[in-house]
């Protein structure tokens, strides 16, 4: 049983986010995902999600490519996280290249291309522009 694991956010889910879950999950047999917490959300981009943790990790466990979800409430224990879902491989997208490499001790790593032209930020930006 080959096991991925990804992190991310997951804010205003859209088809970015969508596709890179369907190719980590193409990686192995089980996809688990990590969804920041609120509040590292805020450590990481100084704004508090959209949608809430709870809400945001319904979505993700909503989707069929999907194993298992859990809310990572730091970045630095990914290690611990990867360990302790038993995982084989971590993905994450490649604006984090190079960003987790020295989690290939414990797994491999790989960083999938992101969706051009599609991305969190820009989508809230244009919605709080069409108000």
């Amino acid at each position: 049983m080959r096991r991925v694991i990804t992190f991310g956010t997951f804010d205003v889910f859209h088809v970015g986010h969508l596709r890179l879950l369907q190719r980590a999950k193409a990686l192995g047999d089980e996809l688990i995902v990590g969804v920041s917490t609120d509040r590292l959300n805020f450590e990481k981009k100084n704004r508090y999600p959209v949608f809430t943790q709870l809400e945001r990790s319904e979505i993700i466990s909503a989707l069929k490519c999907v194993s298992s979800v859990f809310l990572e409430f730091s970045l630095e224990d990914k290690e611990k996280y990867i360990l302790e879902h038993g995982a084989d491989v971590l993905v994450m997208g490649d604006d984090w290249r190079g960003r987790f490499d020295q989690y290939g001790n414990v797994c491999d790593v790989v960083y999938l291309e992101r969706t051009p032209s599609i991305s969190t930020t820009a989508t809230i930006e244009k919605i709080s522009f069409m108000k």
